[in-house]
């Protein structure tokens, strides 16, 4: 049990680590299909675990200069202005449509990334310890000066804001926050390089995950920590393996992987769908 809970956090740790998503909603279900937790449980320890191991992997981030935090604050609280609108909506849809609407959603993201990565490369370019040089196709609102330093304008305040608002809607319309709407938001809406989205979701990602978190212990739910203190450090673990091998991947190698896991997930959903239809 021990072993499989460390194995677990590990897992969610390299995911975090190498593209910035992947936390709940690879978390959850391995929680409750792989060590029997009931999915109420699941979701507080996934909050405190992901959220933990999310904050391990943020601070390295900053020390290498690939996060911004700036960025992950305007985007992280602008979501709790889509969430509630995401969450009165929510009920008033079938789950089957929900699902079905975050599957095809997802698939339409990993499309999206996938041909951006393909037909431009240069604006998923790994950001690298010496800058690069700076062109006017790196983005249209969020840019970065030749020592790779974001240009913070008010126009990239603005689409950050849209962004994390959106982002937010989604969130609460469909269950679901994490890298897997964050990493897109940020890179097609946003204009981040992918090696600053990865890095940046990290934090977007420990604020949702705080905020979620204190939200279930002030209504009285309990955190198991005899499972959530293995998974933390299997996360960190996971979180050093996958910060190591992102880094020796291009932008756009590390952008099209990401579409992949999304692209994975999205299928196994509408399997399930189909399957318990029939």
């Amino acid at each position: 049990m021990l072993f499989l809970t460390l194995f677990f956090g590990l897992l969610i740790g390299f995911s975090l680590g190498l593209t910035g998503g992947g936390g709940s909603i690879f978390a959850v279900p391995l929680l409750v299909y792989g060590l029997d937790v009931s999915a109420h449980e699941a979701v507080v320890i996934s909050l405190a675990a992901v959220g933990a191991t999310a904050l391990g992997g943020g601070l390295v981030r900053v020390r290498d200069g690939d996060a911004e935090p700036r960025t992950a604050i305007i985007f992280g609280f602008s979501g709790i202005l889509g969430a509630p609108l995401g969450a009165w909506l929510n009920p008033r849809f079938p789950a089957t449509v929900l699902l079905t609407g975050f599957a095809l959603l997802m698939l339409a993201v990993a499309f999206r990334m996938w041909r951006q990565a393909s037909r431009r490369p240069e604006e998923t370019r790994l950001i690298r310890a010496g800058g690069y040089a700076d062109d006017d196709n790196a983005g249209p609102a969020c840019r970065y000066d030749p020592g790779g330093q974001l240009q913070f304008t008010s126009r990239c305040a603005l689409r950050l804001i849209l962004a994390g608002t959106v982002t937010g809607l989604l969130s609460g319309l469909f269950g679901v926050g994490g890298g897997f709407l964050i990493v897109p938001a940020l890179v097609m809406l946003a204009s981040l390089p992918m090696r600053r989205a990865v890095a940046t979701s990290l934090w977007v990602i420990v604020i949702i995950s705080a905020i979620g978190f204190l939200s279930h212990l002030a209504v009285g739910h309990q955190l198991n920590t005899s499972i959530t203190i293995p998974f933390v450090l299997g996360g960190l673990s996971g979180m050093a393996l996958g910060t190591v091998v992102g880094r020796r991947i291009a932008g756009p190698l590390l952008q099209k992987l990401f579409a992949g896991m999304v692209t994975a997930v999205a299928v196994f959903m509408l399997g399930q769908l189909l399957f318990n239809f029939h």
